[in-house]
Order: structure tokens, then sequence, then C-alpha cells
């Protein structure tokens, strides 16, 4: 073993008695080790909500999403859309035509809902809708002279509609196109032919048709409003995206999953690491007491240094002793912390130890977590660099040590 490395172990952990020195290299030890775990345990369970948000988020929205930049429209060719189908990375692709249209109440009335045109095989392959189709089918397309209709539960019940009803849409066009003929506005009929359900903080006001009923009601003819696409890899969308830039240019709008919601998705960021900062302030704590008992033994122990200089040891020889006394309280704490919170991150996963208030009013009942390697490597990296840190001063004290001055009055 390396001489400074077992004077460093010597000095850090005494086995003839206890001593205050050695009392707060334990407590030293102890804070790094909780301050770790609870960076690790708090990392994780915001892990976990920005993975449940994101499943939520992501029932409704594709992967990557591309539009118009300039216009309500956007014009593709059947060549466009097989060019996307071919490429490596992309799995599903939907277009789709959306617009707001009036949509008839019981007793009178109307209300402003958003009307998305699908079509049914590409649109079931990339969003997941807990769906009840009347026949079992999901089939939007005309049937009995009368286009199909999936329409939310709730707003069935708003609407005292029910599978099987006829519902009548009008949209802007149709106003416009009514005003500039002097006719009346026509009306579309159509048939409710499913109900869908999402959780309560999604939006479920949409109403799908199928993509061609939805180009006659917004008089789009061969046009769309988007495309919706599924990747094999959502976690390529940045990459697959900066290729279709390349690819359309500056008149297409290309936007990933984390595009289409970046202002909630970006604050539970800010609020992650917010709290990466505010809680290695524990760490931190911790590291003022390893300044502290390294600085005692350098004082306790300025006879010892003297001696090892006289025999040969240079300066960077003792500043390294000290050096390697931060680096292993640093490596003790920071295993045990990281092995504490990887298992309670564990635990709570498998088990849900600890449950959430209110929870018979949410969707889940115990806090999520979701544990990534590479907040594991950040937060054992930082802790240790403070640790290391903190021994710099005492290092550097040390090695200063006058050696005449130290054993001229022992």
């Amino acid at each position: 073993m390396n001489p400074s490395s077992l004077i460093a172990r010597r000095y850090l952990f005494s086995k003839k008695k206890v001593t205050l020195i050695s009392v707060l290299t334990l407590i030293s030890i102890s804070g790094v080790t909780l301050g770790t775990a609870l960076l690790i345990v708090v990392l994780s369970v915001f892990n976990g909500f920005f993975e449940l948000v994101q499943g939520w988020m992501m029932a409704q929205d594709p992967d990557i999403r591309i539009e118009s930049a300039t216009a309500r429209s956007l014009f593709l060719d059947e060549e466009q859309i097989n060019q996307l189908s071919e490429m490596d990375e992309i799995l599903v692709v939907s277009p789709y035509v959306e617009g707001k249209a009036l949509i008839a109440l019981r007793g009178g009335g109307f209300k402003v809902a958003v009307v998305k045109g699908v079509e049914t095989e590409s649109f079931s392959q990339i969003f997941e809708l807990d769906t009840n189709f009347r026949g079992g089918d999901f089939n939007l397309e005309i049937r009995d002279r009368r286009p199909g209709m999936l329409m939310s539960r709730t707003m069935m019940n708003q609407l005292g509609l029910e599978i099987g009803s006829e519902a009548s849409l009008l949209s802007a066009e149709s106003i416009q196109r009514s005003l500039t003929q002097f006719s009346g506005p026509r009306t579309f009929s159509f048939d409710v032919r499913g109900s869908y359900r999402l959780s309560e903080k999604q939006d479920d006001s949409i109403i799908y048709v199928d993509k061609r009923a939805a180009q006659r009601l917004f008089n789009m003819r061969n046009s769309i409003s988007g495309v919706d696409i599924k990747l094999r890899d959502y976690n390529r969308a940045d990459a697959v995206k900066a290729e279709l830039e390349l690819m359309f240019g500056d008149d297409v709008l290309v936007r990933t999953w984390y595009d289409l919601q970046r202002p909630l998705y970006d604050i539970m960021n800010l609020e992650k690491w917010g709290a990466y900062i505010v809680l290695m302030i524990i760490v931190l704590v911790a590291v003022l007491n390893i300044l502290g008992s390294l600085t005692m033994i350098v004082i306790q122990k300025t006879k010892d240094i003297a001696m090892l200089r006289s025999i040969g040891f240079t300066p960077r020889d003792v500043r390294n002793v000290f050096l390697k006394q931060g680096f292993v309280i640093g490596m003790i704490g920071c295993g045990l912390g990281g092995g504490l919170g990887v298992l309670l991150t564990w635990l709570q996963a498998e088990f849900g130890l600890v449950r959430m208030f209110g929870s018979e009013s949410f969707i889940i009942d115990a806090y999520p977590v979701a544990f990534a390697m590479s907040d594991l490597i950040l937060i054992l990296s930082g802790s240790l660099i403070l640790c290391v840190l903190a021994s710099l001063y005492p290092a550097k004290r040390a090695a200063s040590v006058d050696i005449t001055d130290a054993l001229r009055y022992e």
C-alpha cells in the first residue's frame, strides 16, 4: 500500500481509542451518506412524476407532429407521405385534419368542440385511447350514408347523447360559405359510433371523425392540418426532427412530444434541478465537518508531519495524505448513501411504502419513482468532488508546516 494512503487511513480510523477527531469523521460520513441517499430518492420521485405526466400527455400527443409554419393547411402529396413512411426511424405516419365546430345541444343551443379527422388504422397505432365502440370495431368511415364519430364519455353526458345517437356539426367554414352564397349554413350529420375515456387531468373535449368527413366539414378538399408520427424510439425525436426540418425546409413546423408540452415539461425539470441544488446544501454541511475534522488532525499531528518531512516526505506527499483522507470519507459516504438511496427507491417502486395524501381522489396511491443511472452518477460525483474540495485547505496547511518550528517546541 502507498505510504500516504496508509497514513491517511491510520489518521482517520484509530483502533486504540475513540477521539473527538474520529467522532467528527463518523459525523462527516453520516452526513454525506444521508445527503446522498436523500438526493437519490428525491430525484427518483421527480423522475417518477415526470414519467407519469409524460404518459398522460403522450396518450394524446404523437412522438412528432408536422404542421404548416405559415398557413392553416398543409399540402403533402402521396409521394411525400410515402417518403416519411420509408424512414427507418418512423413506425407510423397518420395525417389528420383539425378545426373547431359547433355541435347541437339537447333542447337547443350549441357547444364549441374541437373536431379531429383521422385515418382510423394509423390513428389507432399511435394513440392509446380507452374506447368503447358499437360492434367493437374502431371504424369511423361512412355506414348507412352517415360517417361515424368518436366522442368522450364526459361530453356525451353533457350533450345527452349515447352510442347510436345522431349528432350534427356546423363549422365556421360552412357559415362563411353560406354568407357568401346567400344560403343557409350546411350542417353535417354524424353517427355517434363510440366513446373514449381519459383521466381527469387530460383534455377530453376532442371529437374524432373520419379524415375525409373532416375535409368536407372544414372545406379543406385535399389538404390536411398536419401529420402525426410514431417513432420506433421516442427518445430519438430530436434527431428525427432535425432530419425532417432539412427535408421540408422552413415552411413546415416540426415539433416533438417535448415541444408540444414544453412549458409543463420545462417546469418539472426546473423543479427537479432546483431540488438538487437545494438538497446539495445538506452534503455541503457534512463537507464543513470534513474541513473541521481534517484541520484538527493537522493541528494535532504537527509533530508527525514534521517527522515525515524530516525522513524524506515532500510537501506534495504530505498534501496527498490529507487529500486522500477527504477522498476516503467521500467514497465511504457516497458508497453507503448510494446503496441506501437505491434500496429505498426500489422498495418504494415495488411496495409503495410512502402513500400519497388524499390518494383516494388520485389515479395513483403511492409516490411514483423512476431510477436514472445518470442521476446517480451526477449525485455521487458531485458529493465526492465536494469532499475532496473540503480537504484542500487542511492539505495545503499541512504541506506548509515548517519542520524547524514544529520540532523545536516538542
